[in-house]
């Protein structure tokens, strides 16, 4: 597979709670190496998209193919396949509290793979090099920033080499400064290891400065009105709600 090809595919998706359709139809295309960001107005399904795509949602209708697999047909054992390629991070962090930084990175090496305890330490100390945090190794969540905890939570979504990191948020309640440092460690994951990023955000500095294909969800419609470079959404889209959202002066919450 070559970087710009199809990764994942979302095809004709409706997401519904009840009766009530968080959004209909949807398809559009990642493709290996973007960094794709999921993006729209309060309400309107970005954090609902996200959980369909890694499963932790059934849809109402449609699928959402990785590598042309379907996730919803592929069965219990091709299910668990397909997640172990995938690394997620969450808006808190989503850390154990109880244990160290060493020790969260450590959770998934122990329960998938055959390591041996000083091979995961190795792999351990490497990951937490990789965004920065050699020598925190025996730092619990509490004792460390919240900036850092984000970048922790990456480590340990890289722990297994995934193919594919999913980010919901990941600059919620960061100052500007450590956000733009996310944004670039976001960038370098990307290059360093070959990845594919889905990322939530509302941020426009963030969407401008890592994101290279998106999709745009209308609450009022119930579907999408867009998709594409946003920057080229900004200047060129079709639809007056997307260039507005994409031309709003600051980051005020979307």
């Amino acid at each position: 597979m070559r970087a710009g090809d199809p990764h994942i595919e979302v095809r004709g998706l409706t997401m519904r709670y009840g009766a009530r359709v968080i959004q209909r139809d949807l398809d559009f295309t990642v493709n290996r190496g973007d960094v794709f960001v999921i993006m729209g107005g309060s309400g309107c399904g970005k954090s609902t998209l996200l959980k369909h795509m890694i499963g932790l949602l059934e849809p109402a209708a449609g699928e959402v193919l990785y590598d042309g697999v379907s996730f919803q047909r592929a069965g219990a054992a091709g299910r668990d396949a397909l997640r172990r390629r995938w690394g997620i991070t969450y808006q808190s962090g989503g850390l154990f509290s109880a244990m160290t930084l060493a020790e969260n990175v450590a959770l998934p090496l122990q329960q998938y793979t055959p390591l041996d305890a000083a091979a995961i330490a190795d792999v351990v100390a490497y990951k937490l090099a990789l965004v920065g945090l050699a020598g925190f190794e025996d730092y619990y969540p509490s004792e460390i920033s919240g900036g850092m905890q984000k970048r922790a939570g990456l480590a340990r979504a890289i722990a297994l080499d995934p193919e594919i990191l999913f980010f919901d948020e990941p600059s919620a309640g960061l100052d500007p400064l450590s956000s733009r440092l996310l944004d670039e460690l976001i960038l370098h994951m990307r290059d360093a290891l070959g990845v594919t990023v889905v990322i939530v955000t509302h941020e426009l500095a963030s969407i401008f400065a890592i994101g290279n294909n998106s999709v745009y969800l209308d609450a009022e419609s119930r579907t999408m009105l867009d998709h594409g470079d946003p920057k080229t959404l900004r200047e060129r889209s079709r639809h007056e709600t997307v260039r507005r959202f994409l031309a709003r002066a600051g980051t005020e919450d979307a």
